[in-house]
C-alpha cells in the first residue's frame, strides 16, 4: 500500500521554510509533501489559468484533493435541481486541467452537520455520482446517524458501489457534530484520513472565531502512533492512503505530519527538487 501525505493549504507552514514569516509557495511545499488539500473550491471556483499555474510548481506526481463546492455540499438545502446540475457541469469545466494530467486525486465533499442518513441524502449520494461520472470522489459526514449501528454497514456498501472514499475523520468524538473515527475501505485505489485535531473547547465554540480554533491542536506522540496502528491494521488493504492534517491554526500540521512520516519510515517520490536553502532544513 502506497501512503501520501500532506495538509489544507500550502501556504500556511512555517516549518518547511525555516520558520520565515512569510507565505510558503507551492514548489516550496512541493519539495515535501506529494500532495495537497484545496479548499478554495468550496468558496468559488478558481480560474482554469489558476489551476494551470498551480500545475507549473509542481513535478507530475505531486496530486490535488480539491473540496466540492458548497452549493454541490448542499451546505443550502431547497436549491433547484437544474441549477444544481449547471453547478457541477462548471465544477467539472474548471478542474479540466487536473484531469487532464492525472494531478486530481479525489474531489472531497464535507457535507455539513444536517446532511443525514435519510433517503432523501442517500439518494442524493446517487446523484453526485451520476453527475460527476467515474470522477474520484471522497465523502466526509459530520452527522452521526450515518455512523449508527445498523446502519453504518449499509452506508459502506452504499459507499462501495458507489465507489466513493469513505473519510476517517479524527476529531473531538463526543459531540453533536462530530462523528466517530472508522478507518475502513471503501474504495479500493484510495482510502483516506483527515484530521482535525481534538479541540474539544474549540469545536464547540461557534462565535465569529469558531475557524481559527476548532483546528487549535497538536497532536502527541501516542496519539501519532494511534493513527500509525490503524493504518498498519487496515483491510481490505487499499493501493493508496492518503492522510490530511487540517490542525493548523497554530502551525501545527507540517510538524505533526513530518513526525509521522518518520515513525511510519515513509519516503516520498518523485517530490520537487530541494531549494539549495532547503537541503539542510531536517
Amino acid at each position: 500500500m502506497k501512503i501520501t501525505m500532506g495538509m489544507t493549504t500550502w501556504t500556511e507552514h512555517p516549518v518547511l521554510i525555516h520558520n520565515e514569516q512569510r507565505p510558503v509557495t507551492l514548489n516550496e511545499y512541493a519539495q515535501y509533501f506529494p500532495l495537497v488539500e484545496v479548499d478554495t473550491f468550496f468558496y468559488a471556483l478558481p480560474q482554469v489559468t489558476t489551476i494551470q499555474n498551480w500545475l507549473s510548481q509542481v513535478p507530475i506526481n505531486f496530486q490535488f484533493i480539491i473540496k466540492a463546492n458548497q452549493k454541490m455540499t448542499l451546505h443550502q438545502r431547497g436549491q433547484d435541481r437544474g441549477e444544481l446540475e449547471e453547478v457541477f457541469q462548471q465544477y467539472r469545466r474548471t478542474i479540466t486541467p487536473l484531469i487532464a494530467t492525472d494531478q486530481l486525486k479525489t474531489i472531497l465533499f464535507q457535507f455539513p452537520p444536517y446532511f443525514d442518513a435519510t433517503v432523501r441524502d442517500f439518494s442524493y449520494l446517487r446523484l453526485i455520482r451520476a453527475w460527476l461520472g467515474d470522477l474520484p470522489i471522497a465523502v466526509e459526514f459530520r452527522n452521526q446517524t450515518w455512523y449508527k449501528t445498523g446502519v453504518f454497514d449499509s452506508v459502506e456498501a452504499f459507499c462501495r458501489e458507489l465507489n466513493f472514499t469513505l473519510v476517517a475523520a479524527d476529531e473531538p468524538h463526543d459531540t453533536p457534530t462530530s462523528v466517530p473515527f472508522v478507518l475502513t475501505t471503501t474504495n479500493p485505489d484510495f482510502a483516506m484520513l483527515r484530521l482535525h485535531g481534538r479541540n474539544r473547547k474549540g469545536w464547540d465554540n461557534q462565535g465569529k472565531e469558531w475557524r481559527k480554533t476548532r483546528t487549535l491542536y497538536r497532536y502527541s506522540k501516542e496519539e501519532l502512533a494511534f493513527f500509525k496502528e490503524q493504518i498498519e491494521s487496515l483491510k481490505p488493504l487499499p493501493r493508496e492512503l492518503g492522510i490530511i492534517f487540517n490542525n493548523n491554526s497554530a502551525k501545527d500540521a507540517a510538524p505533526n505530519a513530518l513526525s509521522l512520516q518518520k515513525m511510519m519510515n515513509i519516503n516520498f517520490s518523485g517530490l520537487a527538487p530541494k531549494s539549495p536553502e532547503q537541503l539542510d532544513l531536517f
